[in-house]
């Protein structure tokens, strides 16, 4: 889990990221001899989201598909960011979204 204020300006100085409709995952691989995991960060703004039970949902799908697919993963540091209000909250279109984004990062790059 990035925790660290320097942990998240790291991911977002090596400036990858891949967007959907909502969400922006920025990713940094991890150096050799840090741990060899996938750690995850999250950005869900009051801005975006008004009520908290509304952004604890984001934070809750975000948090349940990177642990589902977190065996897959490279050791990366991930930080998910809610870029855009999504009109209503569709936990299956917003679920199936976070999935996509990661699914991308499983897939070897062409």
């Amino acid at each position: 889990r990035l925790t660290k204020t320097d942990d998240y300006s790291s991911v977002f100085g090596f400036r990858k990221a891949i967007r959907s409709r909502h969400f922006l995952l920025h990713y940094r691989l991890r150096a050799a001899d840090e741990a060899q995991h996938a750690r995850l960060g999250l950005i869900v703004a009051k801005r975006q989201l008004k009520r908290a039970v509304d952004r604890n949902l984001v934070r809750r799908l975000v948090r349940e598909h990177f642990r589902l697919l977190r065996p897959q993963l490279l050791p990366r540091d991930l930080v998910f960011r809610l870029s855009s209000r999504p009109e209503t909250l569709d936990r299956r279109a917003l679920a199936a979204e976070i999935r996509g984004l990661l699914v991308k990062l499983i897939a070897p790059v062409r």
